[in-house]
């Protein structure tokens, strides 16, 4: 009886294999308690493979970090494609919420590392809040364009609004509770839409 082995993962295979195992770590563990040796092991390669595909523990992190944020920019981008309302904010901020709640710890090391690390900084700014800024800035100034929204700087209305579900995003124990609930998240997407979009003033009598 003949026996057939798989083939051997291809290269490319084992860096996705190596990135999938370093964002469970990171997530996990951290990223300084995170060794080389526990990824190689996670990611079931030996640890030379490793720095066959990444020259050290930091260019995986980059790599890492930035393919989770432009996977994020993705989302944004279909989701400010497909909004059937200029008003629909609290949909896309509650499903956007809801995609960094489940990825806050493997954010915050990414957050934290930005300060040691001026390349990865740097890669993020670049390749996706950069990005981000400009295809929001380009939604709202559509909008503003067709009267739904007043005339206002477009870039400075895309910073906050990305702030704002950023910080709602990563928020832990402040502005919601790290268990929080699909329905407690959806009370707190709308109601930072509202103030998003009416302010916090009383309309005029």
């Amino acid at each position: 009886m003949r026996v057939f082995n798989s083939p051997p993962p291809s290269e490319a295979q084992t860096r996705t294999r190596i990135l999938q195992a370093a964002q469970r770590l990171f997530a996990s563990q951290g990223f300084d308690g995170t060794t080389t040796r526990d990824l190689a092991q996670a990611a079931g390669v030996a640890e030379g493979t490793l720095f066959r595909h990444f020259p050290n523990k930091k260019s995986i992190l980059v790599e890492v970090a930035t393919s989770g944020w432009v996977e994020i920019l993705t989302d944004l981008l279909t989701e400010l494609s497909e909004m059937g309302s200029y008003k629909a904010v609290a949909q896309v901020m509650r499903r956007r919420m809801w995609n960094f709640h489940k990825n806050v710890d493997l954010m915050r090391v990414c957050f934290m590392e930005v300060q040691f690390h001026p390349d990865l900084r740097d890669r993020i700014q670049m390749e996706v809040i950069n990005k981000m800024t400009d295809v929001a800035e380009a939604f709202f100034q559509t909008a503003m364009d067709k009267g739904i929204y007043r005339q206002t700087d477009a870039k400075l209305v895309a910073k906050v609004f990305l702030g704002m579900f950023a910080i709602a995003g990563f928020s832990n124990n402040t502005l919601m509770e790290p268990d929080a609930s699909p329905q407690e998240m959806q009370q707190m997407a709308e109601g930072l839409a509202d103030i998003f979009l009416n302010g916090v003033l009383a309309k005029e009598c």
